[in-house]
């Protein structure tokens, strides 16, 4: 078991490297490309944030291309639906509860009136969607056409925004880039960080499912908590580091957003290139969880449009008693 456990811990942290390499590689040569700064921030903030949850759900749902393991393809589906839903729920619950107690953390107008119902209606159409226990390649395509769609949404409406929400853009974009000063940096990084994302995401794929196995918990359960929080780390260590720091905060939006490119593009590209099968507890368990978590959410920012110390307490609790929840409901799964 120590070497699986030592094996997932290794796995974080080649995924973290990769997906690091992959956003400054990606956004300087974008920048060399001259992209607009707020259309970057926007789409490498989403990016950074939802690659390694997309490189684990797509090796877990084709685990024939992982040589010597020998496990069912309806184990790694579970992994891959329940790393998406606990992701969610741990960005909502863990990330956004402890960088509230570490520093509190405004909320801005648009995360409340545009970001938060997509992500509410996108997490609700999930039941009708996984009712007949499968995310179809037809499922997938519409979850894209609904990123899409937001996406072009965002754009345009970002022109609305103000100063101090371009520059956070900026100033993001600003310490992302600035030691890249070639393209053929950009292309070492791109390259070293797409590796780093398909060697990190196979062995917490491997590591994941033998701790399933030897746990006697089920796919979706081990997805759900122990790699969807292994996935959320590097993220939550960036956000108490900017609070500590004081540092501009885009942190609410970041991590809504995230939760819509898990739920469109993560599940949606997974689904396209291959059907996921969604087991039976996700639907009794799992979807109501980040449903409970996702609507708790609006009245604590809509207060006062802040999340407090007060408020980041009750996120991690909620958060551990539905993540226990989803534990103990899959023990001998």
């Amino acid at each position: 078991m120590t070497a699986y456990i030592l094996l997932f811990v290794g796995g974080i942290g080649v995924l973290y490297f990769g997906a690091e390499w992959l956003v400054r590689g990606a956004a300087s040569a974008a920048t060399h490309l001259g992209v607009s700064p707020v259309v970057l921030g926007l789409t490498v903030v989403a990016l950074g944030t939802s690659a390694p949850e997309l490189v684990v759900s797509l090796i877990a749902t084709n685990v024939e291309l992982l040589p010597d393991l020998a496990v069912s393809d309806i184990l790694g589906s579970d992994l891959a639906v329940g790393m998406i839903l606990g992701s969610n729920l741990a960005n909502l619950g863990l990330i956004l509860g402890v960088r509230a107690l570490v520093s509190p953390m405004t909320v801005t107008a648009r995360v409340v009136t545009r970001e938060m119902p997509v992500m509410l209606l996108l997490t609700a159409l999930l039941l009708p969607i996984m009712w007949d226990l499968e995310v179809s390649r037809l499922d997938g395509l519409f979850l894209v056409g609904l990123l899409i769609a937001y996406l072009a949404f965002v754009f345009r409406a970002v022109k609305d925004d103000d100063d101090e929400v371009i520059g956070e853009f900026e100033q993001y974009l600003s310490e992302t880039t600035e030691a890249q000063k070639s393209v053929w940096i950009d292309a070492a990084l791109l390259t070293a960080g797409v590796a780093g994302l398909v060697m990190g995401a196979g062995a917490i794929v491997v590591s994941a499912m033998h701790l399933a196995e030897l746990f006697g918990i089920s796919g979706v359960g081990v997805g759900a908590t122990i790699v969807a929080i292994g996935t959320s780390l590097p993220e939550l260590a960036t956000s108490v580091v900017a609070a500590a720091r004081n540092e501009a905060d885009i942190a609410v939006g970041n991590v809504i957003g995230s939760n819509v490119f898990n739920l469109a593009a993560v599940l949606g590209i997974t689904a396209l290139v291959s059907p996921v099968a969604v087991n039976g507890l996700v639907l009794e368990v799992h979807f109501p969880a980040v449903m409970i978590m996702s609507v708790l959410l609006v009245p604590l920012m809509r207060a006062n449009l802040k999340i407090g110390r007060a408020e980041g307490f009750i996120l991690l609790a909620a958060y551990g008693s539905l993540a226990t929840w989803m534990w103990m409901s899959s023990a001998g799964g």
